[in-house]
This record gives C-alpha cells, structure tokens and sequence, in this order.
C-alpha cells in the first residue's frame, strides 16, 4: 500500500473528527471541513504549521517518537489509532519490520497437536485467526458456532468475504451487523498498518472493494481497532440468539494469530443454547484443518 496516502489519510481522517470545543480551542472563523484546522493541530502538538503539513503529506519517515506522542496527544487518539500511527511511522522509515518481528503462516497453516488440543479441552467456542481474517482453526463447538461461514466457504473461511459478500448470511448470523462490519473493517485496516507488505492482504481488500460499497466506505474511514475482550451478539440459525463474552490475545508462538475464547454467562439461555449445540456436534467435523 502506498504509505504516504495512508498517512496522509489517517491523519486528516484523525483531525476532521476531533471539534475545537473538544480540543479546548475557540471556534472562530467559517470551516470549509469539519474538525481542526492544520495550523490548530501544530498548535496542540507543539510543532510549526509548515511541519505538520509536510507530516499531513505523508512525511513520517525518521519522525521521532515524542513528535508521534505529541500527534496522538493534539488529535486524541486512542490506543489502538496510536498504536497504528506509529506503525505507519515505522513503514515509512523502514523499520516496521524489525519493530514488529513477525512470521506471516502460509495458506496451508495447520495447528500444532498441542494447541488443537488446548482448543478441544474448552468447553465454550474457540477460534484462531489471523490479521487477514481467516478463520484458521477451532474446536468442535467453534466450528458449529460458525457453521454459516463453512457453509458459504467450505474449509476457507474468511470473516471479510463473509461479512460483506455473503450479506444474507451474514445479516441473519450477526445480530447488529453494522457493528460487525465496522470491527471487521477496523481489525483488517489494523493489520495493514502493523503489515504495509502483506499482498494477500493487499489482494482481499482489492478483491472486496471491487464488489462491496460497504466494504469501500468503511475502510476509507480509517478507523483501526485493537481486539481484546468484550461481549459479542450472534443469531445461530439453530439454537437462536447467542451473547457471548470473548477474550482474543496474539499467539506468540505464532507470530499474526489470534486466539479467541468465547464463554456464556453461567446458567443463562446462551449457555444452555451452547449445549444443545454442543450435544448435536461431532469431533470429526470440527478441525477446520480437515
């Protein structure tokens, strides 16, 4: 992807949703966009108006890090949009990858016993995936969670594909799909920071912008988001509506995946729709790997 447009994009994004009263400043003057003018984000971040136009331009190489912490401080980023402009920064000087060791899986990516066994030890649904969005592995109960996506997807799913190209499905199985679309697109534009050189990447979002307006529309928004925990709402074609709380961490052992866990409240519905789920599944169709 082109770094200097990603910049320059991310940061005039970054400003247009930040109003004066927000940032403490008088709103004076007529505005010809919404949000700080240029010259209001250099004030806030200590740097000359000339400066920040050339950073606006996409200048970010050898940018340093109190300079990126005073952009974030001026524009108000959150963890997630911070973390995502200094991995621009990093692309722009050629350091993302020795700031970000990492080993992209192949398409032939397949767990290691041990963790398949991990995976088939807990009782709730649990999936891998990695920065793409590909569902890579599960246990019995993730896989039927997911049916929806084998169904359209066979032993590839990809929660993009699915998501904006398969809106039928993905309309009934994601209880607010808004919501899912924008996290969706949120994660995927995380990655392509944390990864400017990933061409499977590059040739997804080529692959669903050509067919999806909603695709197109969210990712020129920008927004970025970091996984963690959270509750998540499914529509389960057979057992009805799932609320689920999740935990996703990163995979240090492989380097771009991430290991989702998802849990039921104790003694709720979707606890017993978990195990009338789970008494109708085998453990020979739930390796995505198979």
């Amino acid at each position: 992807m082109d770094n200097r447009a990603e910049v320059r994009e991310f940061l005039i994004s970054r400003r247009a949703k930040i109003t004066p009263q927000q940032a403490g400043l008088p709103d004076v003057g007529s505005r010809r966009v919404p949000g700080l003018r240029r010259g209001e984000v250099a004030a806030l971040a200590g740097v000359s108006v000339e400066y920040y136009s050339k950073l606006e331009r996409g200048a970010l190489g050898g940018v340093s890090a109190s300079v990126l912490d005073a952009l974030a401080r001026a524009l108000q980023l959150d963890d997630a949009e911070r973390g995502h402009l200094f991995h621009l920064a990093h692309a722009a000087d050629g350091t993302s990858a020795g700031m970000r060791p990492r080993r992209r899986p192949s398409k032939r990516w397949t767990p290691r016993p041990s963790l398949q066994w991990v995976l088939d030890k807990f009782t709730g649904p649990a999936i891998v995936r990695n920065g793409r969005m590909d569902l890579l592995a599960c246990n019995q109960l993730g896989r039927a969670m997911h049916a929806s996506l084998y169904d359209v997807a066979g032993s590839h799913p990809n929660f993009v594909r699915f998501t904006f190209l398969e809106l039928d499905a993905a309309r009934a199985f994601y209880s607010d799909w808004e919501v899912a679309a924008d996290t969706c697109v949120a994660i995927l534009r995380t990655e392509a920071g944390r990864d400017p050189h990933d061409k499977e990447l590059h040739d997804l979002v080529g692959e669903v912008s050509t067919r999806s307006e909603d695709f197109r529309r969210r990712w020129s928004a920008h927004n970025v988001r970091a996984h963690g925990a959270g509750t998540k709402h499914f529509h389960h074609r057979d057992v009805g509506d799932l609320e689920l709380a999740y935990e996703s961490v990163d995979m240090i052992s492989d380097p771009g995946l991430t290991l989702t866990f998802y849990a039921a409240e104790p003694g709720s519905p979707t606890a017993q729709a978990l195990d009338l789920l789970a008494s109708w599944t085998t453990p020979t169709n739930a390796h995505t790997h198979r």
